[in-house]
């Protein structure tokens, strides 16, 4: 793993866009820039870092740790659902199949936690009993191991916040078909348990994660990205054990900024670099805690590389 003076030195180079000639026009979300070419999606993970529907700086290495460690996990569970990626031509680059998404996140808990007006600890605080229509007995505490793993499925609203969803109202409101939901259903708690089983083998717990779903040729796919540390929340299991559970994911970070009294309103504090070297220092661990590998940086800058290596895509 890198030293925090290494991740230091690198703050200047982070990748904060990526502007390929030649493949078309540029789509930019929170953390990707993706060209569409044919019927393949490029999808180059930068090192932009995004909470409260916000990015908040840039953090060295995080793309490719994000990216790399999808492709891992996408290879580790490919015996339980097929996924879209086609080929890994660069460490920040994935090149996938085009899918049709299912508009819904499939969000897995094994854990009561969160912080957040959907999460499941919040809810169950104020009182829900059965929150997402799931059923939950009393006494629970916050960070408890809830007695099976849950599905709360969640969908963007046109104000782009998840909104929270019942099994019942998702069926209800024909968001997708039943058996169609059913098979997602059996994936996801598949790929929760495959990911917990790796997690554990490295020390950590994997509590919650988010799958997003999609059809190619009418068959269900795994697509987007699959237990990081952005679509994933991480605790050492030592803390957890002592009472204090230890963020290893964007939690740490978002925690960070609530301390700092900023919660998604108006201008954002400046990420000092201690807390840049912390983020992506933790985001390494993960990375080589579940792999059993050493990280290893790609050739710097990595614009000119990326550019590089999708020199074949080039029209």
């Amino acid at each position: 793993m890198l030293s925090f003076d290494e991740i230091k030195a690198a703050i200047p180079d982070a990748l904060q866009t990526a502007d390929i000639s030649g493949l078309g026009e540029k789509q930019s979300g929170k953390v990707r820039d993706i060209y569409t070419v044919g019927d393949t999606r490029i999808l180059i993970a930068t090192d932009r870092i995004s909470a409260f529907d916000r990015i908040l700086g840039h953090v060295p290495f995080r793309g490719q740790i994000l990216n790399q460690l999808a492709a891992w996990w996408f290879g580790e569970t490919a015996d339980i659902v097929p996924n879209h990626v086609i080929e890994v031509p660069d460490p920040n680059v994935t090149v996938a199949r085009e899918a049709e998404p299912i508009p819904v996140e499939v969000v897995v808990r094994g854990y009561i936690t969160g912080v957040t007006s959907t999460s499941l600890w919040t809810l169950y605080e104020q009182g829900e009993r059965t929150p997402y229509g799931i059923p939950l007995p009393d006494g629970l505490e916050k960070n408890d191991p809830l007695p099976h793993p849950v599905i709360t499925p969640t969908t963007k609203a046109q104000s782009g916040h998840d909104e929270r969803l019942s099994r019942a109202e998702l069926l209800e409101h024909g968001m997708v078909p039943e058996a169609r939901w059913r098979a997602i259903e059996e994936a996801a708690l598949a790929l929760f348990d495959r990911g917990r089983e790796r997690a554990i083998a490295g020390g950590l717990i994997l509590v919650d994660t988010k799958y997003e779903f999609g059809l190619i040729d009418g068959d269900l796919y795994l697509i987007d990205e699959v237990h990081t540390p952005d679509s994933s929340r991480y605790w050492t299991a030592s803390s957890h054990a002592a009472g204090d559970p230890d963020h290893m994911d964007k939690e740490f970070m978002r925690k960070w900024f609530v301390t700092a009294g900023y919660q998604g309103e108006g201008d954002p504090p400046a990420m000092p670099n201690d807390l840049i070297a912390m983020i992506a220092s933790r985001y390494m661990g993960v990375y080589e805690r579940l792999t059993g590998m050493d990280f290893v940086p790609g050739e710097q800058p990595a614009a000119d590389r990326i550019a590089a290596n999708l020199s074949g895509y080039r029209s």
